[in-house]
């Protein structure tokens, strides 16, 4: 390389950029100047060994250092504060070969053949009662998932043969070629990268080691599951091609809502409204939670509106843990609106007792109302 060329200038960063910065870069440069994308054009080649370089120096600490020292003259032959190893020329282009991986599918590979890759995982939603989220359930279920095929046993292959050596990349399943400047390694077009080839491909699945069927699977869900809550049952989704491993299968919970019950998190919340007369004597209501139990909840005197009375123990159980979380009563007093004559009567009598004492609440408003208007008025 020219020495004229400055290595930053090159990448098009600044000389602080680091790591990330530098990386990004030559992955976009990498990309436009690559042989492949330029078939034939020499200068394209050219300023792709250049980038190269420029990468290989400033992603080594070291010899980055002596480059911002001394420039190109840190690897130029005797020069001082070189960057180790005998200075550029036998640089470790690792990282280069990682990115190239990436981008181009293994041009600086070798990793053989292409191992069977895993069946897809699946998602099934699921869903339940709050009473069942409450006492927890056995289900069965139905899906329709691809299954490793039976009369083939996943192979892919007609019953009696088997697949063979791929000719055209001796089983290694890539196969190389040159291009430009490099040596590249791609998947084999023959065997798509699987090393082996079915003459006879199993008529009942295509070759392909796996058909798709209905499947039934019981499914234990647990006490205290909530919304979103997510099972894993291992190795009941998609069958592996040609006889991988099969992916796994997950059920996302949902709980319908409940006429009666709200849920936060182990909670749970009920509004219950109460009579006028409860409200301002106290008493007692009864609510009947999804325990199968009774829950007596005591009603003091002069309870408002808006006012949470808690039961301990009566809500939801914890999800594989222990305890259960409490049961939240809001309390709505309700006015009547069909009173009899003697109601009315009565509810008279007690208006003329009235003090004002009886609702404090009211009587600070209004005096708050009248000193307003006073102050208005003055």
């Amino acid at each position: 390389m020219s020495a004229e060329i400055d290595f930053y200038e090159l990448l098009e960063v600044e000389r602080t950029a680091d790591d990330k910065v530098l990386k990004s870069a030559y992955r976009k440069l990498a990309m436009k100047y690559h042989p492949d994308k330029n078939p034939g054009c020499a200068d394209s080649e050219a300023r792709f060994k250049q980038i190269n370089e420029a990468y290989a120096c400033l992603s080594d600490p070291q010899k980055r250092a002596a480059y911002d020292r001394y420039g190109h003259a840190a690897f130029q032959q005797g020069a001082g504060g070189g960057a180790g190893g005998g200075g550029f020329g036998g640089g470790d282009f690792g990282d280069i070969g990682d990115i190239f991986e990436t981008i181009f599918g293994g041009a600086f590979g070798g990793g053989g053949r292409q191992q069977p890759r895993r069946g897809a995982d699946l998602r099934y939603d699921m869903e339940i009662s709050l009473e069942d989220a409450f006492h927890g359930k056995d289900a069965e279920i139905e899906v329709e998932v691809s299954q490793k095929c039976d009369p083939c046993g996943g192979s892919g292959a007609t019953p009696g043969t088997s697949a063979r050596r791929c000719n055209l990349c001796g089983g290694h399943g890539k196969v190389r070629a040159q291009q430009g400047f490099f040596m590249v390694e791609r998947p084999c077009p023959n065997c798509h990268g699987r090393g082996e080839v079915i003459e006879k491909p199993c008529k009942h699945c295509r070759g392909e080691g796996r058909v798709d069927a209905e499947q039934r699977l019981q499914v234990t869900i647990p006490a205290g599951v909530d919304n979103g809550t997510r099972i894993r049952l291992a190795g009941k989704g998609e069958a592996g091609p040609f006889g991988a491993p099969p992916g796994d299968l997950y059920i996302f919970l949902h709980i319908q809502r409940h006429r009666v019950f709200e849920r936060e998190g182990t909670t749970l919340l009920t509004r219950c409204p109460i009579s006028f007369t409860t409200a301002a004597l106290g008493g007692e209501i009864e609510i009947p939670g999804l325990d199968g139990k009774v829950h007596a909840i005591e009603i003091p005197a002069g309870i408002q509106s808006g006012k949470q009375l808690r039961k301990r123990g009566a809500g939801m159980p914890v999800l594989q843990g222990r305890g259960i979380g409490d049961l939240v009563v809001e309390i709505h007093v309700e006015t009547p609106t069909k009173l009899s004559a003697r109601q009315k009567e009565l509810l008279r009598e007690f208006q003329a007792t009235e003090t004002g004492e009886e609702c404090p609440q009211s009587k600070g408003f209004f005096e708050r109302i009248k000193d307003a208007w006073t102050d208005l008025t003055e």
